[in-house]
């Protein structure tokens, strides 16, 4: 697993340093507002599919609170989705790109991508993106949850955690995380997780967005919010 205490605070126009964050010396002259998502988000697999759960907060370099009911899980395949942290712009770029891929595939050959094949794509178009995405979703071999980075790396685990709220999110997770968890189960532990992110993190909060994917596809609601 790539190293999990890093800050994931991108911005669109800036190079990034070691620790995530903009340097203020090499960056370019920005053009205007930079929005991110701050962002808690967590995936989970589940006996029956897998779970997704992001916070709606959007934040104007950080200091800002620019909207408090922002969507940062979407479809991107039958039973797939992805949640997005750092910078807004390369994040619904990344997501339109890896529809198309995906919508593209299908045509061709008659059938969804399986699970496996969209990781490796969004492994390629995510390459030299300041993002760290999670990928979730169900294929005939069941739920995969996916990290992936700027980089290129593609890596499958059971559970994951991104975004500047990641540190408390992943506690509540490794606490409570066992196989066979219904989705119902698996619900609850995604929402505390972001919760308790928001809690701690000042870039995540104002409620949970929630993805249910099985193999008849992608249940999604926001269940509450904060003011």
């Amino acid at each position: 697993m790539y190293d999990r205490s890093g800050s994931d605070t991108f911005t669109e126009r800036s190079e990034v340093t070691l620790d995530g964050r903009p340097d203020p010396v090499e960056a370019p002259e920005s053009t205007g507002p930079t929005y991110e998502t701050g962002t808690t988000i967590v995936a989970l697999s589940a006996a029956e599919g897998v779970v997704m759960a992001a916070d709606r907060r959007m934040s104007l370099g950080g200091r800002f609170t620019a909207s408090k009911n922002v969507r940062k899980i979407s479809k991107v395949h039958p039973t797939a989705a992805m949640a997005i942290s750092g910078s807004v712009g390369p994040a619904q770029q990344l997501i339109q790109s890896l529809r198309a891929e995906a919508s593209l595939y299908r045509t061709r050959r008659g059938e969804p991508m399986s699970m496996g094949a969209l990781a490796q794509t969004a492994g390629h178009l995510v390459r030299g993106l300041p993002a760290q995405p999670l990928l979730a979703g169900v294929d005939d071999d069941g739920g995969h949850v996916y990290e992936l980075d700027g980089g290129g790396s593609v890596i499958e685990d059971s559970y994951a955690a991104g975004g500047s709220g990641l540190q408390t999110a992943y506690g509540l997770l490794e606490g409570r995380m066992s196989e066979g968890l219904s989705v119902g189960e698996a619900t609850e532990v995604a929402i505390d997780a972001v919760e308790a992110a928001s809690e701690r993190d000042t870039a995540s909060g104002n409620g949970v967005t929630v993805a249910r994917i099985t193999a008849d596809g992608i249940e999604m609601e926001a269940p509450g919010g904060e003011n």
